[in-house]
Order: structure tokens, then C-alpha cells, then sequence
């Protein structure tokens, strides 16, 4: 008999363990938010051909936790990036099928996010690949990312976003290659929120009816992406507490 899906979950946990702790917001240090992907086109039901076909618990509460983390950095003015797939409908993304094509629905914020555009702490980036660390270069060769974190003096990144294992775990390995290599001055520490993260689901028995198709299971590639992000030299949290916390 084979293991279900939930016994292979604990059985990753207890051999690929993630340490996860909790942070409180005091801006004692300046902690810069970042936001990837958070759009319609990953995250509202039926919104796209990479969007959840019914509703989706871990894309749900993603959402729910980032809108929150949102309000309090925007209530604080303390700084926002936010990441915005947006292709052109000529250049593919292979493996993935055409998804958030720039000036569609798909490519826009998710509606409990849109009033972000409004916020002056606020800076949107769309971008045309998976990492959004390279998708924030310029023409010119400069980097918009790099020049956020620099103008702003952030020392903490909180990166919050779908997908765990993709545009997140891409991104997050960028930022800290690029810390070390002391390009992102005065940069200290990168911590990804597991519960403002999630990923995308799709079950093997699901897969198989798919035309090459890859099987990934939500909850087991959550995990990896969180243990990879670690592995990597992030820190993982599974709480984020700030002291005076707007109402909701």
C-alpha cells in the first residue's frame, strides 16, 4: 500500500525539517516588504490557465496574510516592493502555458491588493520572468530592486508571495547571492513568511491527464520551497507580530 499525500508530507518534514520562528515588526531596523506575484492570473479562481480552478485554502490564506503584512507596513509608511507577472503575448514561458499577459485582467493585482497602486511606500514592478530580481533590471543595466533597497536603507527583507518553490524561492536565492556579493548595501537578512506563501496544486493522478505535464503536489512543494529557501540562508517565520496592528 502505497503512502498517502499527508504521510508523505510528515515524512518530508521529519527528514527535510524547516525551522520556523516568528518576528515582531518594531522598526527598530528598516524592513522592507516584498510582494511577489500576488495577482489574478495565480490566485483567483478561474482567472487563467495558471490560476486555481476552485478554491484553494493555501492560496487563500497567502492572500489573507500579505493584506494584513500590506496594512501594516502602509499604515507604518515603512517600504513596499511588489512583483506583478507581466508577459508579452509573443514571448512564452516555457514550461508554463501563456498566463498574465501584460494589460489583462490576469497580470493585476489580486482585488483585496489593488489599492496598493495608491500608497506612496509603495513601488510596483511588472516582470517578464520567473526571478524578479533579474526581471527588476533595466535597459540601462541598473536594477530597480537594488536601487530600492539602497535608497531606502533596508537591512530586512519580509517576502511574502506564490509561488513558494517558483517565483519566490527564485527571487529570495537572488537577493542573497546578491547580499553577499555586497550589492544590496546596507542588506542583512531575507525572512520568508511560510504562511503569507503558497504554491500552486497539481496531483499527480491530475498530471497524468495532462499532456507533459509535471506532477506537484501542493503541500509537499510548499515545503521544499521553504526548506530550499533555508538552505539557501533565509530565514523562515511562521508568525509575524507587530506591535500596534491596524484594525482590519
Amino acid at each position: 500500500m502505497s503512502p498517502s499525500s499527508s504521510d508523505m508530507v510528515e515524512m518530508l518534514r521529519s527528514q527535510l525539517p524547516v525551522e520556523e520562528s516568528s518576528l515582531l515588526l518594531t522598526g527598530d531596523d528598516v524592513t522592507g516588504l516584498v510582494l511577489v506575484d500576488i495577482v489574478n492570473g495565480f490566485c483567483t479562481v478561474g482567472a487563467g490557465n495558471l490560476a486555481p480552478v476552485v478554491p484553494n485554502r493555501q492560496i487563500e490564506r497567502m492572500v489573507d496574510q500579505s493584506v494584513r503584512l500590506a496594512k501594516i507596513f502602509c499604515e507604518k509608511k515603512w517600504p513596499v516592493f511588489a512583483f506583478l507577472d507581466s508577459h508579452h503575448p509573443d514571448i512564452p514561458e516555457p514550461p508554463y502555458p501563456p498566463h498574465c499577459i501584460m494589460g489583462t485582467e490576469e497580470a493585476k493585482l489580486v482585488p483585496e491588493l489593488e489599492w496598493l497602486g495608491n500608497e506612496p511606500n509603495v513601488t510596483l514592478r511588472a516582470k517578464d520572468c520567473i526571478d524578479g530580481f533579474l526581471g527588476s533590471i533595466e535597459k540601462d543595466g541598473t536594477n530597480m530592486f537594488v536601487d530600492w533597497v539602497r535608497s531606502k536603507q533596508i537591512k530586512v527583507l519580509l517576502v511574502a508571495g506564490i509561488c513558494t518553490d517558483v517565483c519566490v524561492l527564485d527571487f529570495v536565492c537572488s537577493a542573497l547571492s546578491a547580499r553577499n556579493r555586497r550589492l544590496l548595501v546596507p542588506l542583512e537578512e531575507v525572512i520568508v513568511y511560510s504562511q503569507a506563501c503558497a504554491t500552486y496544486d497539481l496531483p499527480v493522478h491530475v498530471a497524468e491527464t495532462i499532456k507533459d505535464a509535471i506532477p506537484h503536489p501542493q503541500e509537499l512543494m510548499h515545503h521544499i520551497g521553504l526548506y530550499m529557501a533555508q538552505g539557501r540562508g533565509a530565514k523562515v517565520v511562521s508568525k509575524v507580530i507587530c506591535d500596534a496592528e491596524p484594525a482590519p
